[in-house]
């Protein structure tokens, strides 16, 4: 069976969900590229949802010098091992990655990819979600970078055994140096593109500060919290928490949607999501057009409203 590479990002939903992808396509190898040990750290979980082998490939500067090295390694194993397909996440690093791969070995790439076939066709959504083609790479191997929320992620487990790649950078891949990486310290909401259920506040919450009510429905169903591009450029939440074509993509079982009047970047964002319940003081906003619920009113009124009834039922 024809082996595919996986290239894991850690023990999180994304990597699970291109492990479970790539089995449809062969015998799954998980490609872990950091500094030492961190393939053994993650080797368990890699192993649960369908990695028969990791390549550890390993080495201080790929952690030490920024993405070049990372691509280095990734393209020397690939030339020695011929994989079938190559998935890669599609995160910033990862495009960066998959692109920087495509041009060492002359071959063709294609981005934010929601499935893949045998035979390397590649399902994608362009035009914001608004159309969807097939796509296929015409030079080389399916080399794809995954856009998350595509696949659900199902354990398959496996018994991995570890290879060992050894790691060569050229010196010029050493041009930019990584001096600092701070770890934000994680809260007690789950990440965004994990959560089950996800409560975004948009322009219509009026400033950061309101942003509070926003906060303290998500925390009442346990939920993370989202924002539009309206609300992040405005200064109201921080840019990382952003729901969109140019920001996160998530798929959760409930997407709450309060003051967002449904932009078709925000839109390309969420709209997978299992159930969507929109809150808007205009009856003709375009959010409306895709939500299972719709309420016309003011999200200072209603979500109080539905916290305080939430709270009732559990007694």
């Amino acid at each position: 069976m024809a082996e595919v590479f996986v290239v894991a990002t850690g023990a999180n939903k994304l990597t699970y969900e291109m492990l479970t992808l790539a089995r449809g396509l062969g015998e799954v190898s998980a490609v872990v590229l950091g500094a030492p040990g961190t393939a053994a750290s993650i080797a368990d979980n890699l192993a649960e949802y369908g990695a028969a082998k990791i390549y550890a490939a390993e080495d201080e500067a790929l952690d030490k010098y920024l993405v070049a090295p990372k691509a280095d390694a990734l393209a020397a194993l690939v030339t020695a091992k011929s994989p079938a397909a190559v998935l890669v996440p599609s995160t910033q690093e990862g495009k960066e990655i998959a692109g920087r791969v495509a041009v060492a070995l002359d071959n063709g790439v294609l981005t934010d990819v929601t499935g893949l076939e045998a035979d390397g066709t590649a399902t994608q959504e362009i035009f914001a979600g608004a159309t969807v083609v097939k796509s296929k790479v015409a030079k080389g191997i399916p080399l794809v970078t995954v856009k998350p929320n595509s696949v659900t992620p199902e354990p398959a487990p496996a018994t991995a055994t570890i290879e060992a790649v050894e790691v060569s950078v050229a010196d010029s891949s050493k041009l930019v140096t990584v001096e600092e990486t701070v770890v934000e310290p994680k809260g007690d909401r789950p990440d965004l593109t994990e959560a089950n259920i996800v409560v975004s506040g948009g322009r219509g919450v009026g400033s950061a500060e309101q942003f509070s009510v926003i906060e303290e429905f998500a925390d009442l169903l346990g939920a993370a919290v989202g924002a539009s591009r309206a609300a992040t450029d405005s200064g109201f939440y921080p840019h990382k928490f952003q729901v969109g074509q140019t920001g996160t993509t998530v798929s959760p079982q409930l997407y709450v949607a309060a003051g967002i009047s449904g932009a078709i970047q925000h839109r390309a964002g969420m709209q997978t999501s299992k159930t969507i319940v929109a809150v808007n003081k205009d009856e003709g906003a375009p959010i409306f057009e895709i939500a299972d619920y719709g309420v016309v009113g003011d999200l200072f009124t209603v979500l109080p409203q539905a916290g305080e009834e939430i709270r009732k039922r559990r007694g």
